[in-house]
């Protein structure tokens, strides 16, 4: 699938290096195109606060386009006690 530029994508698998959870949103930000490998797309993710936490470069078979069915969560980083 393409993705177009400047558009929501989320993420359809865990990257915990980048503490980024499968369902997370993101934006895409560039699209990587090398000949004989998958379209590739940097994707910046934000905080609920507008505060960039990771920008990542992922193969387009990680992400997917966002659905009518999906709805917005918040999750915290930070240890429940």
């Amino acid at each position: 699938m393409e993705f177009l530029l400047y558009k929501d994508v989320i993420l359809v698998r865990d990257l915990p290096d980048e503490k980024l959870r499968a369902g997370d949103v993101g934006t895409v930000v560039e699209r990587h195109e090398v000949q004989a490998l998958e379209t590739g797309y940097s994707v910046e993710f934000f905080d609920m606060l507008g505060n960039t936490v990771a920008v990542v470069t992922v193969p387009g078979s990680w992400l997917r386009a966002p659905t009518h069915a999906d709805r917005p969560a918040v999750r915290s980083d930070l240890a429940v006690a």
